[in-house]
């Protein structure tokens, strides 16, 4: 049991002009908690871009094999490089965002500001899931279509295909996007979701305070 709820279990037995000086007391312990996993949030976000830039400089520059198929794949340059500066801005404009909070939730004394730190503090990350969710899509799709066009073997075996196979091809690929789309779901939800659990019941821990 931490702090919080050992002042809580106190709170509740204690008559309501204890109860006042308790909400003073509970709110800094509100208030570093949130502060802590909104930092956390924000270290979290420096290891995932470092982490995404490892994934796609490492094998681009280690594998022959690798470089050869992407080049392949990615025949127009200008598509690839604009979908990765658009990736990597979108996360350091997330990273920058998180800190923002952190710093918001740190500075103040206000119980009704900490709640609105909170909620945008929320709001950036539910955001941010989904805009991945929707880039992992897009890159899936784009990906396929330009495998299908500039790969010659992959072009000559389509070109064979009746109408059954192209369909159980096209249902085959959903499938794969799906699966993909899902995968990346599973692990922000993971990555992301104890966090901002724990930061949902500060927030209404701080409604209960007010009323």
């Amino acid at each position: 049991m931490d702090e919080l709820e050992l002042l809580k279990k106190d709170w509740g037995k204690q008559d309501t002009t204890y109860k006042k000086l308790s909400a003073d007391e509970i709110y800094p312990i509100l208030q570093k908690k949130s502060s802590s996993i909104a930092k956390t949030l924000f270290h979290i976000s420096i290891g995932e871009l470092i982490f995404w830039i490892l994934i796609n400089t490492i094998p681009h520059f280690s594998s022959d094999s690798y470089r050869e198929r992407l080049d392949a794949v990615y025949s127009n340059e200008y598509v690839f490089a604009g979908l990765t500066i658009i990736s990597y801005g979108v996360i350091l404009l997330f990273i920058y965002l998180l800190f923002k909070s952190h710093k918001a939730i740190s500075a103040t004394d206000n119980a009704k500001k900490l709640m609105e730190s909170i909620l945008k503090t929320r709001r950036v990350i539910k955001y941010y899931v989904l805009y991945n969710l929707i880039m992992a899509f897009i890159s899936m799709v784009v990906g396929m279509y330009f495998a299908i066009i500039h790969d010659p073997k992959l072009t000559e075996t389509i070109s064979h295909f009746n109408q059954k196979q192209m369909l159980v091809t096209y249902a085959i690929l959903i499938g794969v996007t799906a699966a993909f789309v899902f995968i990346i779901w599973i692990f922000y939800k993971l990555l992301y979701g104890l966090l901002l659990r724990r930061l949902n019941r500060n927030y209404k821990e701080l409604k209960k305070l007010e009323v």
